[in-house]
C-alpha cells in the first residue's frame, strides 16, 4: 500500500509539473521587445486558439492575444534586409495552477505575415529566456525576431501570425497557437523604395582650354549602351549655346568633337535624357574659352583644383551611461562628432551610414537592434550643399543613414555630424561592461 501511495503521489507531482509547463507554453514569457520600434508600429489584438499537448489534458484555450511588430528599417531599398521583431505583449492565457514556474524554460517561434507590395511569411524565433512565473500569475511578454529581404517597391504590411511555444520543463512540449480569422490586423508598415544604382559615368576632355571655335574632344564612359547623350557647355548652372548629341557604343562609351564658341562656357557636361540629371550625367569638366586680349593688356588666370570627399571623427570611443541591474533601461551617450569635407566640386552628393555589432559582455550579448540614435547634421556657412540628418531610430547590424546631401548642379562644403545614442539594456542583464563596434561608411 505504501508503494502504491508513493506511485500515486509521483503521478500527481508529474501531472502538476506537466500542467504548469503547458500553461507557460500557452502564455509565454521573456524579455520585452528591444528598443528601436518605429513610430508607425501599433499594438494590435486578435483572437487566438492555443492547443496544449495532449499529455496535459487541458482543452484548447481561446482568448485574445495582444502583440506588436517593429522593424529596424521602416524605409528599406529593394534588396535590403529588414529585421523584424514580433512581440506578444499579452498572451491569451495566464498560469492556471498554483505551481510557480521556473525561469528560462520557454523558446518561442512564429510567423509574421507580409502583405501589400510583397507577400509571404517571415520566420521569427526567440531566445530561451523568461523570468519565473508565480502560480496563477500573469505571463510576461516574449519577443521573436527574424529577417526578410525587400523584393518589391511600395508599402509592405506586417501582421502577427501563428506562433508556437516550446517548453523544456521535465519534458519537451510544444503548444501551437493559431490566429483565428486570419490575417490578424496590420501592426507595422514599411515602404520599400526602388534600388538606386550609383552613378559611375565619367567625362574627360583632351584640352582644358581653346580659342573660340576650336573643337574639343569629349570622351565619356559607363553611360547606358546605345543611348543618346547630350554634350553641352556650361556657365555655372546654366547651359550655353555649345551643344551636340552623340550615341554611345555597345559598352556605354563615346567620343564627341564639340565646337566651343561661347566665351561664357566654363565647363562641359554630358547627360542622357531631355535635360540635365545628375543621376544620368557626368561633369562638369572644366574648360576655358580663350578670348584674344586687346592690345596692351594682360590676361590673368587662376585655377581651382578639385579635392576629395573625406571625413574625420573626434574620437574612437564612446562611454554610455550606466544602468542598474534589475531595472535596465536606456544607457545614453553621444556619438563622437564626425566632420565631413566634400571638396570634389562636382554634382554628386554623399551619404554617411553606420552599422553596429552586438554588444558582448559577461552576460552574453545585447542585440545590435537595441542601439538607437538621433542624428543631427549642420552645414558650415557658405557650403553649396544642404545637409540632411538621418531618421531617428535603431542602427542595427543592417545599418542606417546618419546624414546625407543630395545631388545637384554643384555640390560640396563642410559638415558637422552628431547623434545622441541610446542602448536599451534588458532589466536583468548580468553586471559588467558590454561593448559593440559602430562602423561608419562615407560614400
Amino acid at each position: 500500500m505504501a508503494l502504491n501511495r508513493s506511485r500515486a503521489a509521483a503521478r500527481r507531482r508529474r501531472w502538476t509539473a506537466v500542467l504548469g509547463a503547458t500553461a507557460l507554453a500557452v502564455g509565454g514569457g521573456a524579455l520585452a521587445a528591444p528598443a528601436g520600434a518605429t513610430t508607425t508600429s501599433q499594438s494590435v489584438e486578435f483572437p487566438t486558439r492555443c492547443v496544449p499537448p495532449p499529455i496535459a489534458g487541458i482543452p484548447p484555450i481561446e482568448g485574445v492575444t495582444t502583440a506588436e511588430i517593429t522593424v529596424d528599417k521602416p524605409s528599406p531599398k529593394v534588396g535590403e534586409t529588414v529585421t523584424v521583431t514580433y512581440t506578444v505583449t499579452k498572451p491569451a492565457a495566464s498560469n492556471p495552477v498554483d505551481l510557480a514556474l521556473p525561469a528560462d524554460i520557454m523558446t518561442p517561434s512564429g510567423k509574421v505575415v507580409l502583405g501589400g507590395a510583397q507577400t509571404g511569411q517571415v520566420t521569427v524565433t526567440g531566445p530561451k529566456k523568461n523570468p519565473p512565473v508565480p502560480g496563477k500569475g500573469s505571463f510576461p511578454a516574449f519577443s521573436m525576431t527574424g529577417t526578410f529581404t525587400a523584393t518589391a517597391a511600395g508599402s509592405i504590411t506586417l501582421s502577427p501570425g501563428d506562433y508556437n511555444i516550446h517548453t523544456s520543463y521535465l519534458m519537451e512540449l510544444d503548444t501551437p497557437c493559431t490566429v483565428l480569422n486570419p490575417p490578424a490586423p496590420v501592426s507595422e508598415t514599411v515602404v520599400a523604395s526602388p534600388v538606386t544604382n550609383p552613378n559611375t559615368r565619367t567625362l574627360q576632355l583632351d584640352s582644358a582650354s581653346g580659342d573660340p571655335g576650336v573643337r574639343v574632344t569629349v570622351s565619356g564612359s559607363k553611360f547606358t549602351p546605345l543611348a543618346e547623350v547630350t554634350v553641352v557647355g556650361r556657365a555655372g548652372g546654366a547651359e550655353t549655346a555649345d551643344r551636340m548629341t552623340v550615341t554611345t557604343d555597345a559598352e556605354g562609351g563615346f567620343a564627341a568633337r564639340l565646337k566651343v564658341n561661347d566665351p561664357a562656357t566654363t565647363g562641359i557636361v554630358a547627360y542622357e535624357g531631355a535635360a540635365w540629371d545628375p543621376e544620368k550625367g557626368a561633369g562638369p569638366a572644366a574648360y576655358k574659352v580663350i578670348v584674344p586680349a586687346p592690345p596692351n593688356s594682360q590676361t590673368i588666370t587662376a585655377a581651382v583644383t578639385a579635392g576629395e570627399l573625406s571625413m574625420t571623427q573626434a574620437g574612437d570611443a564612446v562611454q554610455l551611461s550606466s544602468v542598474d541591474f534589475g531595472a535596465g533601461g536606456a544607457a545614453t551617450g553621444a556619438l563622437q562628432t564626425v566632420t565631413v569635407k566634400d571638396f570634389r566640386g562636382g554634382p554628386a552628393g554623399w551619404s554617411l551610414t553606420g552599422k553596429v555589432t552586438d554588444f558582448s559582455g559577461p552576460g552574453g550579448a545585447i542585440g545590435a537592434g537595441n542601439l538607437s540614435w538621433t542624428p543631427a547634421c549642420t552645414a558650415k556657412a557658405g557650403s553649396p550643399s544642404a545637409c540632411s540628418a538621418g531618421s531617428a531610430g535603431p542602427v542595427g547590424s543592417g545599418g542606417a543613414t546618419l546624414a546625407s546631401t543630395p545631388n545637384g548642379t554643384l555640390t560640396g562644403g563642410e559638415f558637422t555630424v552628431d547623434a545622441g545614442l541610446s542602448l536599451d539594456v534588458p532589466a536583468f542583464t548580468a553586471p559588467g561592461s558590454y561593448a559593440g563596434v559602430l562602423t561608419l561608411t562615407l560614400s
